[in-house]
């Protein structure tokens, strides 16, 4: 399974940012009701610091402003980051109101993961959270830009929703589409199924060319450490990405990758 620590924590923050602003149209009507145009913020709109954004979505429309986080586990400062956030918009665009959602991904006993409010002596913010495992899978099946959820939500057999994902991704006609998602749905996957499961099911040549794991070689040239670097890379290869694509994106020499790629194949899960 994707290990979920903090040095690839940001893979499912990268996919789901980039499934939020690639169709907007689907989280609309998820999340408001109605799939109504909506486009992107900059974080630098709102005087927000980028390393502080990094789960941020913001998304808007003529009327109103979309602000979704989401988090695979639970931080303590979340109903601050949420006020924070609602009063930057409102700096911004002080004639808009702002529906604030919280989706947690990964499953959790945390009371933080029912905390819907911030309150500060006599300020008190409320927002939303959606506990995705709460969510029926059925629901993500409706729609192409949701599809990677459902494996992550309410259901008796994740490999029976993978197998009903891939179905629906293979009728999906626009090629682009059609990678980003699988390869979207692949990596949120890695939160509930082995890897050996998921790429039973899900197509590995459909989902090389994905802009999905393009942001992740950005991403992973942007922080630059050699645990993200090497975390990035094992990922991949489980993915059966090109040795040489892979040195060159997270910028590991070509003997680095080689090296992971002999420790994952011997590996017990990997011998087993």
């Amino acid at each position: 399974m994707i290990a979920c620590h903090k040095s690839i924590a940001f893979m499912f923050d990268n996919t789901c940012r980039f499934l939020a602003e690639n169709f907007s149209a689907d989280f609309a009507t998820w999340l408001i009701g109605e799939a109504i145009p909506l486009t992107e913020i900059e974080p630098s709109e709102l005087s927000l610091d980028p390393i502080r954004a990094d789960a941020l979505i913001l998304l808007q429309s003529e009327d109103s402003i979309l602000h979704i986080e989401f988090q695979t586990d639970p931080k303590k400062n979340i109903p601050f980051r949420m006020l924070d956030y609602r009063t930057r918009g409102y700096r911004r665009y002080p004639d808009k109101p702002m529906r604030q959602v919280v989706i947690y991904l990964k499953p959790s006993t945390s009371d933080l993961v029912y905390k819907t409010d911030f309150t500060l002596e006599q300020t008190r913010h409320e927002f939303e959270v959606i506990r995705i495992w709460e969510q029926p899978a059925s629901l993500f099946l409706q729609y192409p830009g949701l599809l990677p959820f459902a494996t992550l939500g309410d259901t008796n057999d994740p490999e029976a929703t993978l197998q009903q994902v891939a179905i629906a991704l293979n009728q999906i006609t626009d090629p682009t589409a059609q990678s980003n998602l699988s390869a979207a749905s692949a990596i949120l996957a890695g939160l509930k199924l082995e890897d050996e499961i998921i790429y039973k099911v899900l197509r590995r040549d459909i989902m090389q060319e994905s802009s999905v794991y393009r942001s992740i070689f950005a991403e992973g040239e942007t922080t630059g450490t050699a645990e993200t670097k090497r975390s990035i890379a094992l990922n991949l290869l489980r993915v059966g990405l090109d040795l040489t694509v892979i040195a060159s994106s997270t910028g590991l020499s070509l003997e680095e990758v080689q090296a992971l790629q002999q420790q994952q194949n011997n590996s017990p899960a990997a011998v087993g």
